[in-house]
């Protein structure tokens, strides 16, 4: 991962991205401040300005794929492969890809979920960098990072559009699995 403080104007683009996030009260209950990424992708300068900057991160990495999780991270993911001229491989929840899959289950604030990952998708030695749109608590990646290194590929790192910092997930990407973690912008959780 470059050094961001090398990238002329990073905060300033960052703070630019998260203006163009949207904050919803109540949502989906209430007491919940709902970060929406969904405004973020209708303007096309705000989703555009995401995709070039995460360019501008990984460019130098020699990446062989982006890892995108189902369903919000694919949106930035397929955007990014292409930037970066990788291949896009999809992690979905169970039951939805064709071919034999690694399975990882992981818990969920009520209850468990299980996430999929289609076995010829990455081999041994891959390098690949995992994306989705926002970590909370980490389940989600901490599910992506087990799926991905039962292929034998190596993780670059791991790049979030929105971190919830205060849910703890980035320190448990770093510390539990020892992966490097990018977050371009940064909220308090709820």
């Amino acid at each position: 991962m470059k050094d961001l403080a090398t990238i002329k104007d990073f905060d300033k683009k960052v703070e630019y991205i998260k203006s163009h996030i949207a904050s919803v009260k109540d949502f989906p209950k209430e007491g919940i401040l709902f970060r929406d990424i969904t405004t973020l992708l209708e303007d096309h300068e705000a989703f555009k300005e995401t995709i070039d900057l995460l360019t501008e991160v990984y460019k130098d990495e020699k990446l062989d794929y982006v890892v995108a999780a189902d369903a919000r991270g694919f949106l930035f993911g397929s955007a990014l492969a292409y930037t970066l001229g990788t291949g896009l491989v999809l992690v979905r929840k169970k039951g939805k890809l064709p071919r034999e899959c690694y399975s990882q289950e992981y818990d969920l604030e009520y209850g468990s979920a299980t996430l999929e990952l289609s076995k010829d998708s990455l081999h041994k030695g891959d390098k690949v960098l995992l994306l989705d749109d926002l970590l909370a608590t980490g389940g989600t990646a901490g599910a992506m990072i087990e799926l991905v290194k039962k292929t034998g590929a190596v993780i670059d790192s791991f790049a979030f559009i929105i971190d919830l910092f205060d849910l703890g997930g980035a320190k448990l990407i770093e510390d539990k699995y020892h992966v490097d973690v990018l977050s371009l912008v940064k909220f308090p959780g709820h």
